[in-house]
C-alpha cells in the first residue's frame, strides 16, 4: 500500500451507536453532578463497548447520590429534548453539545440526536481510592 491508493473503509453502526450512547448517558451524568454536587473535579473518564465510566475527586460515597441521579438522568433522557451539536470555534475545531434548558457543553465526540436514544441506564459507584469515587454507567 502506497500514500494516495484508494482503500475501503466500513464502521461497524451497532458498536459506534453503543458508544455514542454510552457516550451521552456519562456526559449527562457528569453534566449533573457539576450542577447538583459541585464544585467537583473530574479525573478521569472512559467509553467501552459495555459501559463508561466517569471518575472524581469527591471526599465521600458517592453511593447515597446514585438514586437521585438516576432519577434525573432518567427524566431528561424520556423527555426525548433534541440535541444540538455544533463548533462554537470552527476554525479552532471546537465543538459543544447542547440541551435546550439543561447545559452546553465543549465536546468533540460523536453524539446521538435525541435524549431518548440513550436508553435506560443503570448506575453503579465504585470507589479507586481514597477521595476517588467512580461512577460506572451500563445501558440496560
Amino acid at each position: 500500500m502506497q500514500v494516495g491508493d484508494a482503500i475501503e473503509v466500513a464502521i461497524d453502526w451497532e458498536r459506534w451507536y453503543r458508544l455514542m450512547r454510552l457516550h451521552f448517558a456519562a456526559e449527562i451524568i457528569l453534566e449533573l453532578m457539576y450542577q447538583h454536587y459541585g464544585p467537583i473535579e473530574k479525573i478521569g473518564a472512559h467509553i467501552s463497548e459495555d459501559k463508561s465510566r466517569i471518575d472524581f475527586a469527591y471526599p465521600e460515597s458517592v453511593k447515597s447520590l446514585l438514586p437521585d441521579l438516576l432519577q434525573k438522568a432518567t427524566e431528561l433522557i424520556t423527555a426525548d429534548h433534541a440535541i444540538t451539536s455544533a463548533f462554537g470555534d470552527e476554525a479552532q475545531q471546537r465543538c459543544y453539545w447542547a440541551i435546550d434548558g439543561f447545559a452546553q457543553v465543549a465536546c468533540g465526540g460523536t453524539h446521538i440526536k435525541r435524549t431518548s436514544e440513550v436508553g435506560t441506564i443503570n448506575l453503579k459507584r465504585k470507589n479507586i481510592g481514597k477521595g476517588k469515587e467512580r461512577i460506572e454507567i451500563y445501558l440496560a
